[in-house]
This record gives C-alpha cells, sequence and structure tokens, in this order.
C-alpha cells in the first residue's frame, strides 16, 4: 500500500487545444474551494486528490456525501472531456452507491467507458489511502460547446449550455 498518491502531472494536447492540468481546477470554482487537484487527464482517465477539511464533513466526522459525489461527478467529466478537450461536457444523469465512510485523503478515478458523438458513458471510484474503496458513480454526460467567459469583467452575455 502507498501511503501518498503518486502525483503525475500531464499536459493533454489535441491539434487545436492544449489542457493545463495544473489550472484545471482552478476553472471550476466548486472544485476550487473544495481544493480538488486533477493529476490524471487523458487517454479516457482522469484522477483528482481531494483531502475534505473539517468544513466538509458530516455529523459523523466523514466527509460528507455531496462533496464526495462532487468528486465522482468532476471525476467522470474530466475522464470524458479527456478525450475531447475542446468540448464542455455536462450531467445528464448520475448514480452513486456509497461502500464505506470516505476519511482523510482520497483520490478520484474517472474512466470514459464509451462514447458516441453527444454522450460519455462514464464510471468513477473514489478510494482513500489504503486503497479502499469508498464510492462508485456511473453517469451519462453529454457534450457540448464550451461557452464564452461570462461574469463582470467579461463582455459577454451568460449563455448557459444546453441539453437539448
Amino acid at each position: 500500500m502507498n501511503d501518498t498518491p503518486e502525483r503525475t502531472t500531464t499536459t493533454t494536447t489535441t491539434a487545436a487545444v492544449p489542457i493545463d492540468i495544473a489550472s484545471y481546477m482552478s476553472q471550476i470554482p466548486f472544485a476550487r474551494l473544495l481544493g480538488f487537484e486533477l493529476v490524471k487527464f487523458g487517454d479516457g482517465a482522469s484522477e483528482i486528490l481531494y483531502t475534505p477539511t473539517p468544513e466538509h464533513f458530516n455529523t459523523f466526522d466523514v466527509a460528507h456525501g455531496g462533496a464526495c459525489m462532487t468528486l465522482l461527478d468532476i471525476s467522470m467529466a474530466a475522464a470524458a472531456r479527456s478525450d475531447t478537450p475542446e468540448s464542455g461536457v455536462v450531467t445528464i444523469e448520475m448514480k452513486t452507491s456509497f461502500m464505506r465512510p470516505s476519511v482523510g485523503a482520497l483520490r478520484g478515478i474517472g474512466r470514459l467507458m464509451h462514447r458516441t458523438a453527444t454522450l460519455a458513458f462514464v464510471e468513477a471510484s473514489i478510494v482513500d489511502d489504503r486503497e479502499q474503496l469508498c464510492a462508485h458513480a456511473t453517469g451519462t454526460f453529454k457534450y457540448v460547446k464550451r461557452r464564452l467567459p461570462t461574469g463582470p469583467a467579461s463582455a459577454n452575455a451568460q449563455r448557459l449550455p444546453s441539453t437539448d
């Protein structure tokens, strides 16, 4: 067993779109708030490191299920996007199973199982620092065009991604 997760930083590049995984999580405000660190992104796979802090705990002093579901969701989305980095993805459906409490340093491991022109079928697992499976999810994601930046510093009006 490995006490410390191996940290590998990979940059995935397509002909037109380089992806710098060092800045990937900074683009997702909620992931940044939780302290997620993307360490693998490519070839239909992702890996995200997360160490919950007391603010992320439930009443049993373990990682809250919502934080774990977010780790699973973003792990699956990253795996789906790693196949087509120029596209964004939105979650269409997600099923989650919790096997044991998520305690200590966690790893979200995502895998693209199958894709069509518009949909990605993915799975993700959370393992703890003893490599014990804590939670697992499957999901369906829709590929969407990435929207332009919005907000106070942007000249662009908000355009929400469509699931149509």
